[in-house]
């Protein structure tokens, strides 16, 4: 059986009859008029929003209908659906569907290829796969356009594409499939960016390209999935669990810890004892050095007060769209969700026992976890490490996200919502330090797994997404 391509409107492609000659399609992106719309090129229309069809028999109904007059304009609309993205595109043959292309954004078509059965192709290390429904998807952030693969021939198929292969390769290796059908999904492959050709060496341009050798998988996954432009997936504040899940609350639970009460400063006197915005600014710096008396328990706290506490809560109003209890801290925060907790390791601070504690933002005060231990030892040692410190920290802070807080609202952004916050806190955490005379490092790395133990916490309801070190700044 020879293959054939068999075009179909996207799901969520409808028709609105405007008049009796004009249809207008209407698409997630946008929609369009079409003026002129003849029997046949209605038909045409229907069978798109329907079963679809190949090019030809399309055509064929064209001109069966219309006659040979028309097909001019059929495919001058056809050619439009592609850049419009609209057309989803199913490759039939030996037996049954193998493959569909789906346009995720305007501006795409499926462009055409021709290649030699000798022609060595490999999967691109951005592509992956993954279920969606009752079908697998496979997807590359390089492409704004994603294929479902029907049944087991077409994983077959891709599996043995991790090493290079060609057409004649392919059908010596996976039995029933045409020669035709394997080099037609070799070339929708290779126009997605899916697979590329590979060169003697075996490597593809992605390989050895100085730009895309520099880019990690799951970055560039990261990246072109939290911003809008390449794919049809929902981004922003869709409230896609309101009905279902109730938010979580602004404010983490208090347990029955022991409590430490903190000193809340006069901010009037911080005030008038602070250097310039500026002055702080220009010296704003990482210190990896500490004085040799340690911080204390209320510069500590003054600290925090100034950096995380919450300033006022507010409680949900459905009236003025807004759906769960929101709070206002020192620092910005996406929708005023405030997913972030600190948790502060005390390792030496005057006043204060060592140990594992969590900041209470609206009481001021800290909870105590833990006492120093092996987990809370290994947390200060990571920390210690990953900035190259001389010295033992004397404080470390931990930020975690309850993450449900944000991606209860957010859809496509969450976690790099996640990811601005701890930016932004970072560099309220940095101002405030200088401005105190204090000695603050951010830390690149953490171990989220070992914080989890430490505090016990659940991993995929919060954990740690940043580090942060204090203490007394040196002379």
């Amino acid at each position: 059986m020879d293959p054939s391509l068999v075009l179909q409107f996207r799901s969520d492609v409808s028709l609105a009859r405007v008049a009796d000659e004009q249809v207008r399609l209407e698409f997630a992106w946008g929609n369009a008029a079409l003026g002129e719309i003849t029997p046949g090129l209605l038909a045409v229309l229907e069978r798109l929003s329907c079963d679809g069809a190949t090019e030809d028999d399309l055509s064929e109904l064209v001109l069966e209908t219309d006659g040979f007059s028309a097909l001019a304009r059929f495919y001058y609309y056809l050619e439009r659906f592609g850049k419009l993205g609209i057309l989803r595109y199913t490759l039939i043959g030996d037996g049954g569907p193998l493959a569909t292309v789906v346009p995720m954004c305007g501006g795409f078509h499926l462009p055409t290829r021709s290649d030699g059965p000798d022609t060595r192709f490999r999967l691109s290390r951005f592509a992956y796969c993954r279920r969606e429904g009752d079908g697998l998807a496979l997807e590359t952030p390089c492409s704004p356009a994603r294929t479902i693969l029907h049944g087991r021939s077409g994983v077959a198929l891709l599996a043995e594409l991790s090493s290079p292969r060609s057409c004649h390769d392919l059908c010596a290796l996976i039995g029933g499939l045409g020669e035709d059908t394997v080099r037609t999904f070799l070339t929708i492959l290779a126009s997605l960016g899916v697979v590329g050709e590979v060169d003697s060496h075996g490597n593809l341009v992605e390989d050895t390209d100085s730009v895309m050798v520099q880019w990690e998988f799951h970055d560039l996954l990261f990246h072109s999935r939290s911003r809008t432009g390449r794919h049809d997936y929902a981004v922003g504040g869709t409230y896609r669990f309101l009905g279902k899940v109730a938010p979580e609350p602004a404010l983490k639970p208090t347990t029955s810890a022991p409590v430490v009460l903190l000193r809340k400063p006069d901010l009037l006197q911080v005030e008038r004892k602070d250097p310039s915005f500026t002055s702080v600014l220009e010296n704003r710096k990482s210190l990896r050095a500490y004085g040799t008396q340690p911080i204390t328990a209320a510069r500590l706290g003054e600290f925090l007060y100034r950096v995380a506490r919450v300033r006022r809560l507010t409680e949900p109003d459905p009236t003025v769209g807004l759906h769960y209890q929101s709070s206002n801290r020192p620092y910005p925060s996406g929708g005023a969700t405030y997913d972030l907790e600190l948790y502060v390791t005390v390792n030496n601070c005057a006043d204060l026992p060592r140990g594992l504690y969590h900041y209470d933002a609206l009481d001021h005060q800290l909870e105590k976890l833990a006492d120093h231990g092996p987990r809370v030892e290994a947390l200060l040692r990571d920390a210690q490490l990953a900035v190259r410190l001389a010295d033992e920290p004397q404080i470390l802070i931990t930020l975690t996200s309850r993450f449900q807080r944000v991606s209860w609202k957010y859809s496509g952004i969450a976690y790099a919502l996640t990811l601005k916050h701890v930016g932004v806190l970072f560099q309220t955490m940095y101002l405030v330090a200088t401005a105190m005379e204090l000695a603050p490092c951010a830390v690149g790395t953490g171990n989220s797994d070992l914080f989890a133990e430490a505090a016990g916490t659940n991993y995929f309801a919060e954990t740690s997404v940043g580090e942060f070190l204090l203490g007394s700044a040196p002379a």
